[in-house]
């Protein structure tokens, strides 16, 4: 096997990818992990190395929690890659990426997509102002560097969101307001899953507790309301919402919005894996088996990156994940890939328990998933509004892809990232077709902006 050559290749280092490699690892497979981020731990576990250290106990015990699956990684003998920007995989599982501006390729027997999720869109009038940011940003900059905005207004739905605002709180930071966009009918949606949750229930009153926590210090806690926009010209002045048919105004510099994850699809879909649509979710997922192998043979999907699970989730399809690819590659046999994958699987099954009643309960209005207001921008990176994507299906626009020969719209560096749910579930609207009827953009490499210096700097040899 060749210095580029690996038994196994797994893109991203969150709890799903770390616990693939490090069991991987101890039965002696060869492994390359790719990370774009400085260190391992994902989004969920980001900089808890640094924060370990600094005591941090303000970032709550689930975060606490991920640090023996970070040492653990550590602690193997994985070819770890940091700040790697994968931006190829070929389904016949040779992946691409770049390292301070040079290109390398690395091909793997097995390759393992543990990219995680993203924020979901938030696409209402006013979010492309400065000082608006999503929620999970904010907390990139409060767990790597400890820069914080205070007295912002947080606004949408989602346990990130308690999470984020509870870390805040216990940090002493000032938030000025909470604007919940929870739905009214998606408690009564939800209570018919209440009863299946019980087995998760540590964690939804967890997620009570925070929400009793922030409102219990003094916080401006806003609920109920049937719309929401956010005015400036260039920055945020204020944010103005709709409650009881009436219109009131909170002034403010700063605004985190949050509705809920989605998975990172751009990946998978760039090496041909198939997807559906998830109508609880409202989202698009990557279609797996029970071991979370992929429709391209050769390719599985671990954690959020198939589907919203969670970490702890996340981590268990890791490790199932791993033991398949293991014996993909008859490093261990069929019967010990059942056997050691049982107390992995149990776990996995008692958190997704809880998953009907979350996904219901926080499943985010139309409204701020699909604007009304024509003059709302879709796609941030080209600056493409609703109204000209109307204009574009009034001219015979009838999907995702034709709608980027229309206005450009997701051919901006993020590759349709931040607005490719969103104009998949326009066109459903204006077409009055499902989701899944209109499908998503058509994505080719790169799959990340890619310099002609990089592309130069290619070793293929």
């Amino acid at each position: 096997m060749s210095n580029n050559e690996y038994d196994i290749i797994i893109i991203g280092s969150g709890p799903a990818g770390i616990s693939a490699a490090t069991l991987a690892d101890h039965h002696k497979a060869r492994v390359l992990v790719l990370d774009e981020n400085c260190a391992p731990g994902g989004q969920l576990y980001r900089a808890i190395e640094k924060n370990q250290k600094n005591d941090n106990e303000w970032l709550g015990q689930s975060y606490q929690d991920g640090l023996p699956l970070v040492e653990a990684f550590r602690e193997s003998h994985v070819n770890y890659q940091r700040s790697a920007k994968v931006w190829h995989l070929s389904n016949d599982k040779v992946v691409h990426y770049s390292v301070n501006g040079k290109a390398h390729a690395a091909k793997g027997r097995q390759i393992l997509i543990a990219t995680g999720a993203q924020e979901r869109p938030f696409p209402i009038p006013g979010w492309t102002l400065n000082g608006v940011m999503s929620a999970g940003a904010a907390q990139i900059l409060l767990k790597e560097s400890g820069v914080v905005c205070e007295n912002a207004v947080f606004v949408g739905t989602g346990p990130l969101l308690y999470l984020i605002a509870h870390q805040y709180i216990s940090a002493g930071i000032a938030i000025k307001a909470i604007i919940d966009t929870t739905p009214r009918g998606n408690y009564l949606r939800a209570i018919k899953y209440v009863f299946g949750a019980l087995g998760s229930i540590k964690n939804i009153l967890q997620g009570w507790r925070w929400k009793r926590e922030i409102i219990r210090s003094g916080t401006l806690y806003i609920y109920n309301i049937s719309d929401v926009k956010i005015n400036g010209v260039n920055s945020v002045v204020s944010v103005e919402y709709c409650q009881k048919g009436k219109w009131k105004n909170i002034d403010c510099k700063y605004v985190f919005l949050h509705q809920g994850i989605t998975p990172e699809i751009n990946t998978s879909l760039s090496a041909g894996c198939n997807k559906s649509w998830n109508e609880r979710q409202a989202c698009w997922t990557i279609d797996i088996d029970q071991y979370g192998q992929s429709s391209v043979k050769g390719i599985s999907i671990a954690g959020d990156a198939s589907s919203i699970a969670g970490g702890v989730a996340a981590a268990q399809r890791g490790s199932i994940a791993a033991l398949n690819m293991l014996c993909n590659i008859d490093i261990i046999s069929s019967n010990n890939r059942e056997v050691f994958s049982k107390p992995f699987k149990r776990k996995l099954n008692a958190e997704m328990a809880a998953r009907p009643f979350i996904d219901t309960l926080f499943r985010p209005h139309s409204r701020y998933r699909v604007p009304t207001s024509s003059n709302t921008i879709i796609c941030r990176c080209e600056e493409v509004t609703l109204a000209q994507i109307q204009e574009s299906i009034a001219l015979g626009c009838k999907g995702p892809s034709q709608l980027k020969s229309f206005t450009r719209c997701g051919m901006g560096p993020c590759q349709g990232r931040l607005c490719g749910l969103s104009v998949s579930e326009i066109l459903a609207k204006e077409l009055r077709v499902s989701a899944k009827q209109i499908g998503y953009y058509k994505i080719r490499p790169p799959i990340k902006p890619v310099t002609l210096g990089e592309l130069a700097s290619l070793d293929e040899a």
